[in-house]
């Protein structure tokens, strides 16, 4: 399928915003765990705490990876309108269909995580 050139920075733009408030989250997370790991020393804790670092890791590592193939395609595109700026408001591209479900299955594991994590925010804190 084929898309705008401007339709597709649009998303490109709107999954950035997304990208850094996710990004956001996870630091808060970081922060709640670290407190968390250094009043309690249980067995129990620990390995809960272990849990949502390794989580924190995985969400961190695709966050960063994501961003990187958005600035990469942003390039392509500049590159794109500089080589022809008179043509590219009817040029079209091919779409991210694929960037799209990444990041829909991100935003809905990522609330997941986020609601097992306040459960055990609410228990230890």
């Amino acid at each position: 399928m084929k898309t705008s050139i401007y339709d597709q920075h649009s998303e490109h733009t709107e999954w950035l915003k997304k990208l850094n408030f996710y990004a956001d989250e996870i630091t808060f997370m970081q922060k709640h765990l670290e407190d968390i790991s250094s009043k309690n020393s249980g067995e129990e804790v620990r390995k809960e705490v272990e849990h949502f670092q390794n989580q924190i890791i995985i969400q961190t590592r695709f966050v960063n990876d994501m961003k990187k193939t958005i600035k990469l395609d942003e390039k392509v595109i500049m590159a794109n309108i500089n080589q022809n700026p008179v043509a590219s408001d009817h040029r079209k591209t091919e779409d991210h269909s694929e960037e799209r479900t990444q990041i829909e299955s991100f935003e809905s594991n990522f609330a997941g995580l986020r609601k097992e994590f306040n459960s055990f925010l609410s228990k230890r804190s």
